[in-house]
């Protein structure tokens, strides 16, 4: 079993994380989720204006943060930060574990990506939305407490080390290795 990083060993990635590139990401990995707690990974998917990632139960599942418990159409997509994922679960087959559909190596904080922008991936356009993606409870027990607490400092949200929320503008395929690109 893996174990979890403590408070310094999360701080010492610090460095790496902040040298993520600030255009021309590359898309590492994508993760869909057909139904609750279940993970494919892909080497290619189809972004859906609509759908979100097709084949991913983010339209079906809703969302808490609507009245209706409809899926938040500003919530389409979580993407986070190859760099942090891989610090955090110290192995690339626990990445899938976030719950996040897009693992991008690109910088990801408010001063590069703030909401508003747009991004190419693929044959897609997404646009990066102003809701919070927050650590939460299944996060702390994949990957430590400390993770959920270094992801949701004062410094991990303004880098956003937990990630982004986005949204399909043009649909399209995306590859693992596609390069995202600020338009």
């Amino acid at each position: 079993m893996t174990k979890h990083l403590s408070t310094e060993e999360l701080e010492a990635g610090l460095k790496h994380i902040r040298q993520s590139p600030k255009n021309n990401g590359t898309l590492e990995m994508i993760v869909r989720r057909p139904q609750v707690d279940e993970r494919e990974m892909l080497n290619e998917g189809i972004l859906d204006e609509n759908e979100g990632l097709a084949g991913d139960n983010w339209k079906i599942r809703g969302s808490k943060a609507t009245k209706d418990g409809s899926a938040h159409p500003e919530m389409q997509l979580n993407i986070m930060n190859a760099r942090t994922i891989a610090l955090l679960a110290q192995d690339k087959q626990r990445w899938q574990l976030a719950g996040d559909e897009l693992f991008i190596d690109m910088d990801l904080s408010d001063e590069n990506l703030p909401a508003g922008t747009k991004l190419t991936l693929g044959e897609a356009i997404i646009q990066v939305t102003a809701e919070p993606h927050n650590g939460c409870k299944k996060f702390a027990k994949r990957y430590g407490q400390a993770a959920v607490i270094f992801v949701n400092s004062p410094e991990g949200k303004k880098l956003h080390l937990r990630g982004v929320n986005a949204k399909v503008i043009q649909g399209g395929k995306i590859r693992v290795g596609d390069t995202a690109r600020k338009i």
